[in-house]
């Protein structure tokens, strides 16, 4: 019973956001760069993020969207994180009931992921799980604080229906985290077209075929790190033939002082 309640808050959080018309607003991500660096900024990174981390209530849309989207500027961000916790977590869930250290093990291998990647939601909502069934009140609502801000800011980007009002995200894998939270099941087809992920979707009450994704950070990540390699092989190159062009002055030096 304590499942199904968790479930049914998730997704009325969800079908609230979906369904009521409202203002969606595109990140600019070049004004959140240059918001969150300004160390006297009620918006500078750091301390949003320590917001973040104990659960804020209080956090603004604002400061939600410069959070989770101006993450993409951090150093430890990468677009495709995976997570060895996360499989073990698996294993566990997947016995018919979880015993008391089951869900403590849970808890501690999802704390293990979030300090690598903080916006890892599926982390997050396995941890849901075991914090509910164990009564661990505090912390369960620090996640949910924590889930919930990651959603509203992505929810605050778009309904996904089309291009030009697409979700905005900075993984692939929230986007099927919005497709449960929107109460929709995924229809097997995923297609790149152009910056934009689109997700076909099981036949539906809102008549929807499928979500559309911005995921230009993801890109840009990806396209940055080949740049990054290309420019690393270029110095090497670069510092190979250095090395050859000396070998040779040495070696014409030492043919011209040898002894005849």
């Amino acid at each position: 019973m304590k499942r199904l309640l968790f479930l049914t808050i998730i997704i009325i959080i969800g079908l609230d956001g979906f369904s009521q018309k409202k203002d969606f607003k595109k990140p600019n991500y070049q004004k959140i760069e240059k918001n969150i660096s300004k160390e006297e900024s009620s918006l500078f990174y750091d301390s949003l993020m320590l917001r973040f981390q104990s659960g804020d209530t209080t956090l603004s849309l604002k400061e939600k969207r410069h959070i989770y989207y101006g993450y993409t500027f951090q150093d430890e961000y990468s677009p495709y994180p995976f997570s060895v916790f996360n499989d073990s977590i698996r294993s566990i869930r997947q016995k018919e009931e979880l015993t008391e250290d089951d869900n403590l093990k849970i808890i501690q291998l999802a704390d293990s992921s979030l300090m690598s990647n903080p916006f890892d939601l599926r982390a997050i909502y396995y941890q849901l799980h075991s914090l509910r069934d164990l009564e661990m009140k505090d912390k369960y609502n620090k996640r949910l604080t924590q889930h919930n801000s990651v959603i509203d800011a992505i929810l605050s980007s778009g309904d996904g229906y089309e291009m030009k009002t697409s979700f905005y995200v900075i993984t692939p894998s929230h986007e099927y985290v919005i497709l449960n939270i929107v109460d929709l099941d995924f229809g097997g087809k995923q297609s790149l077209i152009e910056h934009y992920d689109y997700l076909t979707v099981e036949q539906n009450k809102y008549g929807i075929e499928g979500l559309y994704f911005d995921v230009s950070p993801c890109l840009n990540a990806v396209s940055s790190m080949f740049k990054d390699e290309d420019n690393i092989e270029e110095e090497k190159k670069n510092q190979d033939k250095e090395d050859n062009q000396k070998k040779e002055n040495a070696s014409d030096l030492n043919e011209s002082i040898s002894p005849e």
